[in-house]
């Protein structure tokens, strides 16, 4: 080395004078899918699912990113398994027959609403997607059971199925986001329509001009339990005249 090169410490003698040092590493053997899918919720939760990576997991379990593919083909199927697992802790076990098709009905509604404004942060991203695993093909045959029951035949059963979940799926998610917003961004959208309804031409909006101060929210529940009503009134006129 030259006489008048500068003198550059080894990097462990450097960490040592600082007391720096790597975060210690978890265990090879101590990672699982439980202990992964765990991490991933608190992630979620916290970052919404576009913070949810197999880097920010890796961190938060001490372990490095590719450990998860041991477990997970990739951050797809980690999702789908995170939106099954969610619904086994919203309402797994909760949907037993009431004995009357129509109570059933009403009660997987009302438990996959809740559902989605108990996750209301990326309740949007899970309403689209099909998990076809343990709890949806369960929650399929709960509503297929009513269906039938109320007199339904095969065609109208996977018909009516599918306009119901989609209806709770699109309101939950539509609540779930205006539940999301800030509460000062809501009440500013609120007043801001009631003013400009007030403050419009009678003569060419007449109706809107006397109404618009008593419209309803779009996360009034109301509107979710009139919509269900309306589907199983149609529902039981269907199989009464199949009857």
């Amino acid at each position: 080395m030259p006489a008048n090169a500068p003198h550059r410490p080894a990097k462990a003698a450097t960490k040592a004078a600082t007391g720096a040092q790597s975060p210690p590493r978890r265990p090879r053997d101590s990672l699982n899918r439980a202990v992964i899918l765990d991490a991933a919720i608190r992630i979620a939760e916290r970052d919404g699912l576009d913070g949810l990576t197999f880097q920010a997991l890796g961190k938060d379990l001490g372990a490095h990113a590719t450990a998860m593919y041991r477990h997970f083909r990739d951050k797809d199927e980690l999702l789908l398994e995170m939106i099954d697992e969610l619904r086994e802790r919203s309402y797994g076990g909760a949907l037993t027959s009431t004995g009357r098709w129509q109570d059933d009905l009403r009660l997987q509604a009302h438990s996959i609403r809740e559902h989605y404004l108990r996750y209301a942060a990326f309740a949007q991203q899970m309403a689209p997607r099909s998990t076809h695993r343990s709890m949806e093909i369960a929650n399929t045959e709960f509503a297929l059971s009513a269906l039938a029951r109320a007199g339904l035949d095969d065609d109208e059963s996977v018909l009516y199925l599918r306009l119901f979940g989609n209806y709770i799926r699109a309101m939950s998610s539509l609540e779930a986001g205006v539940q999301s917003l800030d509460p000062g961004l809501r009440a500013k959208d609120r007043v801001e329509w009631q003013v400009a309804a007030e403050g419009l031409d009678p003569a060419t909006y007449p109706i809107v001009h006397r109404l618009g101060a008593r419209m309803l929210p779009y996360d009034d529940p109301r509107v979710f339990d009139l919509g269900l009503e309306l589907m199983i009134a149609e529902i039981e006129r269907i199989g009464a005249a199949r009857r």
